[in-house]
């Protein structure tokens, strides 16, 4: 049926959710006390990269499966898809690291020197061996969340107003007054502006206490992150996380040691005890959810799966029935 449905929550989760509805005819209203999207979303602090088979070293096969699309689908609602790949690196002492990640991503294609040089030449001469993944993309959160909530209030989405039709939670965090198994795990970040150095790509640095991922936005300015503690506190980062993402960049390339310190990051990634995603029906209410650290990468399959449930009667593969009343 094409509604009404309204969708509470105005994250990644819930945007992707409004956008796969409205684009199949259904009248959507998104609810969020606190507006269109800001600092007070933890999709405001994503990474944005479109990486599922760097994911795939440690998410399991389903999660990899599921966001094969996600950069498809992102460009078609009016996303600047960046198709630039993924380079992974490591220090000379943890290069063993780098065989062991190229054997749980079969797609990397292994770099010399002068293949590194062709792709980001202010990391040639300080690493002699990487691993480049093509396929992979980013995309600017910040940029594709602003820019969704005003395409889909041009399309007729309602923000705002009363609750009508069918109620889909995609609240992340905030619905663990409804789902009981559902935890927060920590996340933080920095944004910094280092001119001195110009990346095309996302690139992770395989480091033996702190893995890093940097991302550049363009302008001299990178997003470094990001750490992962089993936490639900939303507000506080500690000083030990900032040094650690301070060194790391440190480690990548010395030049980050003259970066401005632009914003500090933090918040609480919604997760389920396996890490991965569920739909799930609590009394008269659907609940897609636990999104972890793959908001991007998997908001697009989640709203995908939770649109066939609720306009063809199709039930996803992460569909959990619940016969709780709420």
């Amino acid at each position: 049926m094409n509604g009404p449905y309204t969708i509470l929550g105005g994250g990644v989760c819930g945007l992707a959710m409004a956008a796969e509805l409205s684009s199949r005819g259904a009248k959507v209203t998104v609810i969020d006390p606190k507006g269109p999207p800001g600092d007070h979303a933890c999709s405001w602090w994503a990474g944005g990269m479109l990486a599922p088979d760097c994911e795939g070293v440690s998410a399991e096969p389903e999660i990899v499966r599921q966001s094969r699309k996600a950069a498809g689908w992102w460009a078609s609602h009016g996303a600047q898809v960046q198709h630039e790949g993924t380079l992974v690196v490591a220090l000379h002492r943890d290069q063993s690291d780098l065989t062991t990640f190229a054997r749980r991503a079969p797609s990397a294609a292994t770099l010399s020197k002068e293949q590194i040089a062709e792709q980001e030449p202010d990391l040639a001469d300080r690493y002699s061996k990487a691993l480049f993944l093509a396929d992979e993309g980013h995309l600017d959160p910040r940029a594709t969340l602003i820019a969704l909530h005003a395409t889909l209030a041009r399309r007729g989405v309602r923000f705002g107003g009363d609750i009508k039709g069918q109620v889909i939670d995609c609240r992340g965090l905030a619905a663990r007054d409804s789902l009981t198994d559902l935890r927060g795990v920590k996340g933080e970040m920095l944004v910094v502006r280092c001119p001195d150095v110009s990346l095309s790509r996302p690139v992770r640095l395989l480091h033996p206490r702190f893995p890093l991922y940097i991302v550049p936005r363009g302008d001299g300015v990178f997003m470094l992150g990001a750490t992962q503690i089993e936490s639900g506190e939303r507000t506080r980062a500690t000083l030990r996380s900032v040094m650690e993402l301070m060194n790391a960049a440190y480690a990548l390339h010395p030049a980050f040691g003259e970066a401005e310190l632009l914003e500090i990051g933090v918040d609480a990634r919604p997760a389920f005890p396996d890490n991965q995603p569920r739909i799930r029906r609590i009394g008269d209410v659907i609940y897609a959810n636990g999104l972890f650290r793959h908001g991007f990468l998997l908001a697009p399959a989640l709203a995908q799966m939770t649109a066939d449930l609720v306009l063809e009667g199709k039930i996803p593969e992460v569909w959990y029935e619940d016969h709780r009343e709420r």
